[in-house]
Order: C-alpha cells, then sequence, then structure tokens
C-alpha cells in the first residue's frame, strides 16, 4: 500500500514491559497518546486487499467488482474492511509475540473510493485490567482530503501477561447472542499461503509469517492475521446483504481463537432488519470470530 507516512507524528513513550502488575507506569501513559498521518492508495492497493481476503479464488469471475479494475459491466468497489487497512497502527506495546488482536469495530459515513488519501487521527482511549492481560483500546478517524470524515476504527489490542494491576475490565459490547440455529453457514477453505498474500496490505507481523517467531509465542506455526479472517467473514456476507459493498455501514466483530492458514473457515449468520449478526468457526468447530454485527443503510 502506498502510505504517505512521513507526516506521521506522536508522542510516543518509551516501549512497555508486558511482565504482570508493570502496567500503571507504562501503559497507562499511553492513554490520550495521539497519532496523526496520511496514507494514500490506488486501485492496485484496493485489489491486493481484496485479494488478500480470499476475493476470486473459488471462481475468478465471480468478484470482478472487487478484483479488476476495467472489467465490463463490473465497475470496481472496495471492500469496506479496507477500513481497516487505513487505520492507524496501534502504539507499542511490548513483544509482538505477546500481543493479540481483540476487537475492531468500523464504521463508514460513506462508500471509500478505489484510489483516494485520508488524514487520519488516532487517539488511545482506554487501558484496561483483564486479568491475564491488559485490554489497549483505540480509535482511528479516517478524513477525506477536504476534512469530512469518512469513517472510524475502534480497535482494541490485548497484551498477555500485562494484567493484574487493579484496573477496571473492559465493559463487553452489547450483544444479544442468537437462541436460534444460523439461518446461513458459509463455508470456504483458506489457502496455505493466505497470510502471505495479506501482509502485503501492510501488516508484516512474522508471527504470521515466521514459524520461528510463532514458536516464540507459544504456536505450533504462523497463525492468519486475525484481520484476514475479519475481512473474509466481511467479503463472505455480502450475498446475505444484497452484494454491494458500498451499502456497508458497520463491521465489528471479537477475535476468540486465531485461525490458522490451510484451515476451513465458517461463517454462521442471522438476519436481521438492518444487516446480519454472525460469529465464524475453524474446521474443529471453535468459536474465531463472535459477537460480529455487519450492518447496512437503508434502501
Amino acid at each position: 500500500m502506498n502510505t504517505l507516512d512521513k507526516g506521521a507524528h506522536a508522542d510516543r513513550p518509551g516501549r512497555p514491559s508486558n511482565r504482570r502488575g508493570t502496567a500503571p507506569t507504562t501503559f497507562s501513559s499511553l492513554v490520550g497518546l495521539r497519532t496523526s498521518l496520511r496514507r494514500a492508495w490506488t486501485p492496485t492497493e484496493t485489489i491486493l486487499y481484496a485479494l488478500g481476503v480470499g476475493a476470486g479464488q473459488r471462481d475468478p469471475a465471480a468478484e470482478l467488482h472487487l478484483t479488476t479494475e476495467n472489467s465490463t459491466g463490473h465497475p470496481q468497489r472496495v471492500l469496506p474492511t479496507f477500513a481497516s487497512v487505513l487505520a492507524a497502527d496501534p502504539p507499542p506495546l511490548g513483544e509482538l509475540t505477546a500481543i493479540r488482536h481483540a476487537e475492531e469495530a468500523l464504521t463508514l459515513f460513506r462508500p471509500l473510493p478505489p484510489a483516494g488519501q485520508v488524514h487520519t487521527t488516532a487517539a488511545v482511549t482506554g487501558l484496561h485490567d483483564q486479568g491475564s492481560g491488559a485490554l489497549v483500546e483505540q480509535v482511528s478517524r479516517l478524513h477525506d482530503p477536504a476534512g469530512t470524515v469518512l469513517g472510524t476504527v475502534r480497535r482494541a489490542m490485548f497484551v498477555i501477561g500485562a494484567g493484574g494491576f487493579g484496573g477496571r475490565r473492559a465493559r463487553p459490547a452489547l450483544w444479544h447472542p442468537p437462541a436460534d440455529p444460523p439461518e446461513h453457514r458459509i463455508v470456504t477453505t483458506i489457502r496455505p499461503d493466505q497470510a502471505l498474500f495479506y501482509r502485503l496490505s501492510g501488516d508484516r507481523n512474522p508471527l504470521h509469517s515466521d514459524p520461528a517467531v510463532a514458536g516464540r509465542a507459544g504456536l505450533p506455526r504462523p497463525i492468519l492475521h486475525g484481520l484476514c479472517t475479519f475481512g473474509f467473514a466481511g467479503r463472505l456476507l455480502l450475498p446475505l446483504v444484497g452484494d454491494d459493498p458500498t451499502r456497508v455501514r458497520h463491521v465489528r466483530a471479537r477475535f476468540n481463537a486465531p485461525l490458522h492458514p490451510g484451515d476451513t473457515l465458517t461463517v454462521h449468520a442471522w438476519r436481521r432488519p438492518y444487516g446480519v449478526v454472525f460469529r465464524a468457526t475453524d474446521g474443529t468447530g471453535r468459536v474465531v470470530l463472535d459477537r460480529g454485527v455487519l450492518a447496512v443503510a437503508a434502501r
């Protein structure tokens, strides 16, 4: 992705320790930290993102509006979850092997164009003691060149072993789990090399590509980026809401467990007047995404 990050700036404290009980003297100084940066993209970057979350794999001709910029009768559209790529990176939180993506929630006020630029402003808005770790919350706002806010991205990162400092636990988002069986089950197989495609959209964390780093994190092999799983789910749900990415206004989910490249992803969905609620499981039935919501604008 083309990034104009030379103008990025932030008052960044030192790297925090991720030993239990050290959060008050380090992580607490992150609250209120503000970051400002500019990002630009072309149709190539939005197509690369779509390929990174599985577009066109089952049928190369089925999603040409996402995977090409010059197909007859298929004007290019941008997946709404591309907004996550435009958000600010989290502040330094310690060793990468101890950090996990916990939640993501994006809201779009208008569709993202195939090419464009944004001025992203971000702030760390919360720090919570979850017992086994610390939860750090950050909000990014995406502004177009005229200064209009295109959308927001709310993100929570979990730092393993940094809890126990006596802070407040995070309040879970309002969620009513469906009592009835899912109305739709969408199954797809994740390519063994999917993480290598997705990392080209900007997240080069070696936890997703380097077996040695994954081993140091206690994992048997590299895991798929949580935001890649998030993007897969958002894309697979589009046919249930009219198959028009420009109508999507909100997508959110909690990351429950990692998904491995080569595994099966099943998205379980329930229709609602505003869109769908969903969760996703791996090939063993373990929940990898939970508390999912995809909402669309009224016609």
